[in-house]
Formats: structure tokens, C-alpha cells, sequence
């Protein structure tokens, strides 16, 4: 134990040195270097499931609410809805919303939308930098099917 303390505060030391023989050469190069660009990522949406239950009355199919909550200029990456179909309501804010091959449309506090099964959402963001927005968002889907599947990194 007595040997690890040691190597320890070998490491810290040197770490402590190393730092301060850095350290007027790094003011010197600030002067030089113009100062790192800092990329943030932007905000993205949250769902949180309000409530789910199979149907009853259609078999394999299950109904599900959720929350989807878009902080200021949050944007969802382009995804699908498996099978789903989708209804989605702006209880606050304004949601701009593209489906693919269909025109980019913009909803207010109050006003809604559907989605048919299979349907490519390519763009779902929050047009306000400052206020949140909210939707209230059901699907009937598959029972067991994932209800948003993100598309691949490019």
C-alpha cells in the first residue's frame, strides 16, 4: 500500500511539474493559436410514455400516449415510426414537422397531425430558441414493436 501512495504521489507530482514548464509556453502560443472553436450538439427531444395498453378488440395491436418534450431549438434526428400510426398534437410551442415527399409544415399550440404506418419523419424540431414546445403523441402499433427507430449516422 505504501508503495502504491508513492508511485502515486510520483505521478502527481510530475503531473503538477509538467504543468507548470507548460505553462508559460502555452500563454506564449494563446498569442499565437486563435482560440478553439467550441461545438455543442444541438438539443434533442425526450419521449416519455403516458400510458400503454393492448387492444382488445385488435389483435396484436397496442395503443401507447406519450410526452414528447422539444427544449429550445431542439430538432429529433430523421426517424420512423415502425407500423405505427402516429397522431401527434402541439400542446405548446410551435413544431415545424416534414414527412418525406410530403411539404414542411409548421403547428401551433392547439393544432395536430397523422402519420401513416411506415412513414420516413425527416425533420421534427422546435422553431423557438427560447420557449420549449410539447406534443401529446399516440400510436397503434405492432405489439412489441420499438415506437421510434432513429436512421443510421452518416
Amino acid at each position: 500500500m505504501t508503495g502504491i501512495r508513492s508511485v502515486c504521489s510520483l505521478l502527481a507530482a510530475g503531473v503538477v511539474a509538467t504543468a507548470a514548464a507548460c505553462a508559460p509556453a502555452a500563454e506564449h502560443a494563446a498569442d499565437k493559436v486563435p482560440a478553439a472553436v467550441t461545438v455543442s450538439k444541438q438539443p434533442s427531444e425526450t419521449l416519455s410514455t403516458l400510458f400503454e395498453q393492448a387492444l382488445p378488440n385488435v389483435q396484436g395491436k397496442t395503443f401507447t400516449s406519450a410526452l414528447v418534450d422539444f427544449p429550445p431549438a431542439a430538432r429529433a434526428v430523421p426517424h420512423r415510426h415502425g407500423n405505427a400510426f402516429v397522431y401527434a398534437y402541439v400542446l405548446e410551442g410551435t413544431v415545424r414537422s416534414q414527412l418525406e415527399g410530403g411539404p414542411m409544415r409548421t403547428y401551433h399550440q392547439g393544432e395536430n397531425w397523422v402519420e401513416p404506418p411506415g412513414a420516413h419523419h425527416t425533420l421534427t424540431e422546435n422553431t423557438s430558441r427560447t420557449e420549449s414546445a410539447k406534443l401529446l403523441v399516440i400510436f397503434i402499433s405492432n405489439t412489441g414493436d420499438e415506437l421510434r427507430v432513429a436512421d443510421p449516422p452518416r
